[in-house]
Parts: C-alpha cells; sequence; structure tokens
C-alpha cells in the first residue's frame, strides 16, 4: 500500500468541476460567524459536487481570505449566492418543487440514520449559527428536520463537521462516485 500522489488522484480542473453534473443538494448557511466554518463547507461541498451553497444573514462570502484558508480555492468552483434572509432562500428553493430540511435538534426530529432521500428529488439543507443554531422560524418552513444522532455530554457539533456528517451521508445513500 502506497499513498498516492496529487497527480494520480484525478482531480477536476475548474472548468470540469463547472461543466460536471451535479449532486442535487443545496447548503443553506445561516448566520454563520466562523469565515473557517464557511471556507469548511466550501470544501466539502466541491468533494461532493455540490449544486449550490446559499449564504444568509451574517454568513461572510468569498473572496475572504479568512474563507480561503480552508477552502482552498473550492469557493471557485462551487457555485454560491447571498441572501439576506434566509426565509426568502427557502421559499424560493420550495416554490422550485426543493425539499428544504433543517439540520436541528428539534421536537420529532428524524435521526440522520433513519433519514431516507428520495431519488430524482432534489433538497436543501439549512445550517444555522453556531450558538443559535437553525431559527425557529426557518424551521417552521421546512418540511422537516434531521438530526445526527449523538452519545456524549454535549450533543453539539461544530457546522463543519454536521454538514460534512450529513453530506456524506445522503450522497452515499442515494449517489455513486465515478471515481
Amino acid at each position: 500500500m502506497r499513498k498516492l500522489a496529487n497527480s494520480e488522484l484525478g482531480r477536476k480542473s475548474i472548468a470540469d468541476f463547472k461543466e460536471a453534473e451535479k449532486t442535487p443538494l443545496i447548503l443553506i448557511l445561516d448566520d454563520i460567524r466562523s469565515l473557517h466554518n464557511i471556507g469548511s463547507v466550501f470544501r466539502t461541498a466541491d468533494a461532493f459536487l455540490i449544486e449550490k451553497i446559499y449564504l444568509c444573514g451574517i454568513t461572510a462570502t468569498p473572496p475572504n481570505k479568512e474563507i480561503h484558508k480552508t477552502a482552498l480555492g473550492a469557493t471557485d468552483t462551487v457555485a454560491w449566492e447571498y441572501a439576506k434572509d434566509v426565509l426568502e432562500v427557502i421559499t424560493k428553493l420550495q416554490a422550485e418543487e426543493t425539499e428544504v430540511w433543517a439540520i436541528e435538534q428539534v421536537e420529532n426530529s428524524v435521526y440522520l440514520n433513519n433519514f431516507t432521500p428520495e431519488q430524482d428529488k432534489k433538497y436543501a439543507l439549512v445550517f444555522g449559527n453556531e450558538v443559535k443554531g437553525v431559527s425557529q422560524q426557518a424551521i417552521k418552513l421546512c418540511s422537516g428536520t434531521i438530526e445526527i444522532p449523538q452519545l456524549g455530554t454535549k450533543h453539539s457539533l461544530n457546522i463543519s463537521v454536521s454538514a460534512g456528517i450529513v453530506v456524506w451521508d445522503i450522497f452515499q445513500k442515494n449517489y455513486t462516485t465515478t471515481g
């Protein structure tokens, strides 16, 4: 067993990425304070060919050197858009027949391991502020909430870790890699 060289990884060029068929998944970041979290989500979105990221509220936007530190160029590949009001984004996506789910701990949430995304359906996932989470108003608009089961004392994951877990889970349930 040997570690692969970068030249063996089959990396897409920016142009190839932009033309590639995307995973029908949209990420909505609402009021994310940490620029490193934002950059990390961009990198996850790049890894799984995510269709788009919406940056809402106080969430910073590229170009930004602190976002770039963790995004490592993913802000050049992943489509993104800034929108001040997350509620308007949710409503707009639902009008486009995208099913929107909040990632949050609420009554009657669906544990991620029990969430089965439907084939041929586009989903959007709302990730909220590092301290306050997804707003109650946004939760009310969503089709449901997905919760990552946790067993420790904190019951709190970093937003970029949560995004990585949820994106991977949904991706592997519905999509195959072309490796």
